[in-house]
C-alpha cells in the first residue's frame, strides 16, 4: 500500500468512525442514562436517511438547499423523538429488559412496514450539495471527495458541542446526575421525566442526523438501520455503557479496524470488529471507560 492509498484509507476510517459515533452516541445516552435497551435505534438512522430523500425535493421547491433540509429534518427528528418517548418509551423504564427488547423490536417492524408503504422497497440516492460535490487531489492520480471531509468536520463539531453541553452546562450536569442516581435527582425537585424526554429526543436526533448526512455517500435502502444497529451496540460495549467519550474512541477504533480490514484482510473483514470487541472485553470487562 503506497502513501496515497494509506492516506485515503485513513480518511475513510476516520470518516466512518466519526459517523458511527454520531449514531452510537445517541444509543449510549439512552442506554446508559435511561437504562432502556433500544433495538429501534438503527431505525432512527434509517428514518433520517429517508427524510433526506423525501425532504430534498420539497425544500428545493421552496428555494432551499441541502443545509435547509438538514435543519428541517433535525427539527422533525427532535419532535419525533419527543413524541415517541411520550407514547412508548416512558412506559419501559421500570420494565424488565426482555419487555424492552420485545417492544423496541416491534417498533422496528412497524418502521420497516411504514417505510415500505410510503416509499417502496427500492434503493434511492441523495445528491450532495453542489458546494461539496467536488474532490481534492491526493497525489498525481488519486482524489478524495470533499463531501466526505465535510462529514468528518460536521461530526467533530457535533462531538465538541456534545462535550460542551454535557460537561459545561446545567442541563449536562442534570443528565450526568440522572445517570448516576435518578432517585436523588427526583428528590431534588428535577423533573426526571422531562429530562428523559430531552435525552431521548436528542438521541433520536443524533441518529437521524447521521442518516441524513450519510445518505449522499451510502444511498438510501431498506434494512440499512439493522446493519448500523449491530455495530452501534459493539461501539457502546467497547466504549463503556453510558460513556460518550468511550463511544467516540470505540467508534474510531471500529472505523480503523473495519476499513483497513476490508483492504488488507478482506476474507476476515466481517469478524475483525467482533474480535476487537472480544479482546477489549477480556482486557477491560467494563469497557474502555467505566462510567459516563
Amino acid at each position: 500500500m503506497d502513501l496515497a492509498s494509506f492516506l485515503i484509507q485513513s480518511l475513510n476510517a476516520v470518516q466512518y468512525g466519526l459517523l458511527l459515533f454520531l449514531v452510537a452516541s445517541g444509543l449510549t445516552l439512552v442506554f446508559g442514562i435511561m437504562g432502556v435497551i433500544n433495538l429501534a435505534h438503527g431505525s432512527f438512522y434509517m428514518v433520517g436517511a429517508y427524510m433526506a430523500f423525501a425532504l430534498s425535493p420539497v425544500v428545493a421547491r421552496f428555494g432551499g438547499g441541502f443545509f435547509a433540509m438538514l435543519a428541517l429534518g433535525l427539527v422533525l427528528a427532535v419532535l419525533f423523538g419527543y413524541l415517541l418517548e411520550w407514547l412508548f418509551f416512558s412506559y419501559l423504564y421500570q420494565r424488565e429488559h426482555l419487555q424492552q427488547v420485545l417492544m423496541t423490536y416491534g417498533l422496528i417492524l412497524v418502521f420497516e412496514e411504514l417505510r415500505s408503504i410510503a416509499v417502496g422497497d427500492d434503493g434511492h440516492g441523495v445528491a450532495p450539495p453542489p458546494l461539496l460535490a467536488g474532490s481534492i487531489a491526493l497525489g498525481e492520480v488519486m482524489t478524495y471527495p470533499v463531501y466526505r471531509l465535510f462529514i468528518s468536520a460536521a461530526c467533530i463539531a457535533i462531538a465538541l458541542g456534545m462535550y460542551f453541553v454535557i460537561a459545561r452546562t446545567r442541563l449536562g450536569m442534570r443528565v450526568r446526575a440522572g445517570a448516576s442516581n435518578r432517585e436523588m435527582v427526583r428528590a431534588l425537585g428535577i423533573d426526571i421525566r422531562l429530562l428523559y424526554r430531552i435525552v431521548f429526543a436528542a438521541g433520536v436526533a443524533l441518529a437521524a442526523l447521521a442518516g441524513m448526512i450519510a445518505a449522499p455517500v451510502s444511498s438510501v435502502y431498506p434494512g440499512m438501520g439493522a446493519q448500523v444497529l449491530i455495530v452501534c451496540f459493539v461501539v457502546v460495549v467497547i466504549g463503556g455503557i453510558g460513556s460518550v467519550r468511550g463511544a467516540l474512541l470505540a467508534s474510531l477504533l471500529v472505523g480503523v479496524v473495519d476499513t483497513f480490514g476490508k483492504v488488507l484482510i478482506p476474507q476476515a473483514a466481517g469478524v475483525l470488529v467482533y474480535v476487537l470487541m472480544a479482546a477489549i472485553l477480556l482486557w477491560r470487562p467494563e469497557g474502555l471507560f467505566k462510567s459516563a
